[in-house]
């Protein structure tokens, strides 16, 4: 059975956006991303809000010398994606489908039949997996900024045993924090 695993980069006060809605703080460099491509490379589906799905589009056309990123766009053009809105009208990326409800029992039929792990991203989505008890696995990045408000990375409104299977310190302050979750 696939794993179904949140991952976001958030500020060390909890915050995957601040109040007006900008994440640039958030922007990996180079060790956290390249460490970031290597989690992701086992997902073979990404399930994302509409707004998680915009911001991550520009990987479908993305040019960069960067080597962290070129292989970033590959790994994310090469996975399935499964969009959850009722006000987008269309999808812009290959290999992605448009739903209308996140349905908690069709996502636990993905995770029985799916051969890779399956990300979600966004932490609006995320939430609604977390509450309905279908998130495997977190995995934090805490950015060395407070923004002091804004879009949490997680719910407020559940409470789940967490165990802490690996954590990592980076060079330029950002902390992994990669956790089993026990409903």
């Amino acid at each position: 059975m696939a794993k179904l695993i949140y991952s976001a980069i958030a500020s060390l006060d909890g915050y995957v956006a601040d109040e007006d809605g900008k994440f640039d703080w958030a922007a990996p460099g180079e060790e956290v991303h390249s460490f970031i491509n290597d989690l992701e490379r086992p997902v073979g589906t990404y399930l994302y809000g509409r707004r998680m799905y915009e911001v991550m589009a520009v990987w479908e056309t993305l040019v960069d010398d960067a080597p962290a990123m070129r292989d970033f766009a590959q790994i994310w053009r090469a996975a399935d994606k499964v969009v959850y809105s009722r006000t987008l009208e269309g999808v812009s990326s290959a290999r992605t489908r448009l739903e209308r409800d996140f349905d908690p029992e069709a996502i636990r039929q993905l995770k029985s039949a799916a051969a890779r792990d399956i990300g979600v991203g966004g932490s609006e989505l995320a939430g609604q997996a977390i509450r309905a008890g279908l998130v495997d696995e977190i995995q934090l990045f805490l950015t060395p900024i407070l923004v002091g408000g804004g879009t949490p990375a997680l719910p407020d409104d559940v409470r789940v045993k967490l165990e802490l299977l690996d954590e990592r310190r980076f060079a330029d302050g950002v902390v992994y924090l990669h956790y089993r979750a026990g409903y």
